[in-house]
């Protein structure tokens, strides 16, 4: 049964067919039984039956068409005096039809027709002879009601399916926006993750270079020394890799967890660490803080950890020679302020912004994405008296 039904589901036009040629059927039967009075009017009979069963057989495929060549069927019963029979059905369903797919003006012609077609009716034949007014208009509305819940079904049914059009519609573009906001935050996650490896690659591995240069350097004349810079790459590389693990960790779960336990972020507190890291490999930095230490928004304590990172980074690689620099960080009432400063030579304010001189990173680019995350403001370049300066400004709430 399913078969037979997904058979005329997908073969409208041939089902329409088949019911043509059966109304045409029943048309040619009752002219054979003499409905129709011999003369004019049986000749005309042949026509109009064609006519109404050709409405019935393209009333999908050619609906308002078919309204009007209805339409003209019945002036020609008009006209001839061919009496309504069981082909006027057409009527019916051609009204119905429009009304669903037709076109608007076409659902409207076929909604007027609908109501002056009974009266016309009654007026070119009497149902009764001698009737009295008040019957002549109940048989009226009796023959007009049919038409009109002809048209109302069909207008019904031209609603609903616009309504689950639009639903359809609507539930395809929200799986689209969805499909959308994923791939943004997918994009937004990497983008992340590539600049903590940049932070954690740039800084651990810098500290590492200089050191072991350091180490070959005073190997002979200094083992003490040497082997210091040995347990400091050590420990470095160390750090390293559990930070690299737990990003890593991020791509294989989107968990931030490592061996069952949550791995803390770098905060504020940990820079006066990561300043007493740099001073070992010989950087001399001046740490200072300002105002009064409080809590603060993980993502202000991560960005304000990795610009401090970042910057010490950029000064060992490109300060030279006796370079020093200066972190301060200020405690402000809406956020949080920090001043990066070296007295090295520097580098160009464009290598910064490309990446370094190896043009290997993305350094800058870097801290400018992390503070414009939390709503920050961020200002760098070459200072007046030589080199480099660094400074930004971190709220407690993000940006409207």
């Amino acid at each position: 049964m399913q078969r037979l039904y997904d058979f005329l589901r997908r073969h409208p036009t041939g089902v329409d067919v088949f019911w043509a040629v059966v109304l045409l059927g029943l048309s040619g039967m009752s002219m054979v039984s003499g409905m129709y009075d011999a003369g004019r009017e049986e000749i005309l009979a042949i026509p109009v039956a064609l006519g109404l069963s050709t409405v019935v057989a393209l009333r999908r495929r050619l609906p308002e068409k078919m309204l009007l060549l209805a339409i003209a069927v019945g002036v020609l019963q008009l006209v001839g005096g061919v009496r309504p029979g069981i082909g006027n059905f057409a009527m019916l369903v051609i009204t119905f039809t429009v009304a669903t797919i037709g076109e608007r003006w076409a659902s409207r012609l076929a909604l007027i027709c609908s109501l002056t077609a009974a009266g016309l009716s009654q007026l070119r034949w009497e149902a009764e002879p001698g009737g009295s007014w008040p019957q002549q208009i109940f048989v009226t509305v009796i023959m007009t009601v049919p038409f009109v819940l002809a048209w109302v079904m069909g207008d019904s049914l031209r609603t609903r399916r616009a309504y689950f059009n639009q639903l359809e519609e609507r539930a395809a573009r929200l799986e689209r926006e969805r499909e959308a906001q994923s791939k943004v935050a997918v994009a937004a996650e990497r983008a992340r993750i590539a600049r903590e490896l940049h932070d954690v690659v740039a800084h651990n591995v810098s500290v590492m270079v200089v050191q072991a240069d350091g180490a070959a350097y005073v190997m002979d004349a200094a083992p003490d020394q040497a082997r210091q810079a040995l347990e400091t790459i050590s420990s470095t590389g160390r750090q390293a890799l559990a930070e690299m693990r737990r990003l890593l960790g991020v791509l294989r779960t989107g968990d931030t967890r490592e061996g069952g336990e949550y791995v803390p972020q770098p905060d504020v507190e940990q820079i006066e660490d990561l300043v007493d890291q740099v001073r070992r490999t010989g950087l001399a930095v001046d740490f200072k803080v300002e105002g009064t230490a409080r809590p603060l928004p993980s993502g202000v304590e991560l960005t304000a950890y990795r610009i401090v990172q970042e910057a010490l980074t950029n000064t060992r690689k490109h300060g030279g020679p006796d370079a020093g620099a200066s972190v301060r960080l200020v405690y402000f009432d809406d956020g949080l302020g920090l001043l990066v400063e070296d007295d090295g030579r520097g580098a160009a304010h464009e290598l910064y912004e490309d990446g370094g001189a190896d043009g290997a990173g993305h350094g800058m680019i870097g801290m400018r994405e992390r503070v414009g995350m939390v709503g920050g403001t961020l200002d760098a370049g070459p200072r007046p008296g030589g080199g480099f300066r660094i400074s930004a400004l971190l709220p407690l709430k993000p940006a409207d």
